[in-house]
């Protein structure tokens, strides 16, 4: 009876944080996404892959839709150089980009802070002690929950920052996945999953 009892529990649990949640990346193709510039994205291995082209210039995959309160999960590992990002309220023309975007970057670039893109730039970094949080060449778990006025980050399972700005809840716009310009930049994503909020 209690082993029936707790197997009913863990179901239901499991059915209350799947309602909502959808699937941004199919593990296929790139289907409900829009690449802008021309660096790479392409699935491997059930995997999505962002890689600097020969034009090693900044480029994106933008959501099809656009979205304003949720909570957004990926999980990412850095080859190369790494430098990366995950936008969100933002709108895109050929490869400028307006809005915000969660930093993904090798230890020591604050991964998880807030960044204006065409705007105040750096709004907040995680304090340098959660640095440790990253696991470089490894998979990690990032989380953007986006609610009024009110962003966080978690990375890991550990908060980065908390940041309230009106500015931003006024807004509205594309999920983005960013590569870096330079060139050498490489990231795998998976389980790139939203909850509207």
């Amino acid at each position: 009876m209690i082993t029936r009892l707790l197997v009913l529990i863990l179901m239901i649990a499991f059915c209350t944080n799947a309602i909502g949640q959808t699937k941004l990346f199919n593990g296929k193709d790139l289907k409900g996404w829009k690449v802008h510039g021309t660096e790479k994205w392409y699935v491997e291995n059930g995997e999505l892959v962002c890689e600097s082209g020969p034009d090693k210039q900044y480029g994106y995959l933008a959501s099809e839709k656009d979205y304003k309160d949720f909570e957004l999960t990926v999980e990412f590992k850095q080859e190369s150089n790494g430098n990366s990002g995950v936008f969100f309220h933002s709108t895109i023309e050929g490869t400028k980009i307006t809005g915000w975007q969660a930093e993904v970057a090798p230890k020591g670039r604050s991964t998880g802070g807030i960044y204006e893109s065409y705007g105040r730039e750096w709004l907040i970094k995680p304090d340098p002690s959660l640095d440790q949080v990253l696991k470089e060449g490894q998979w990690n778990t990032l989380t953007v929950k986006m609610k009024g006025d009110v962003v966080e980050t978690f990375l890991n399972g550990t908060k980065m920052i908390t940041l309230e700005d009106e500015k931003i809840g006024a807004t509205t716009g594309k999920i983005a996945l960013q590569i870096h310009d330079g060139g050498g930049v490489k990231v795998r994503w998976r389980k790139v999953e939203i909850r509207e909020l």
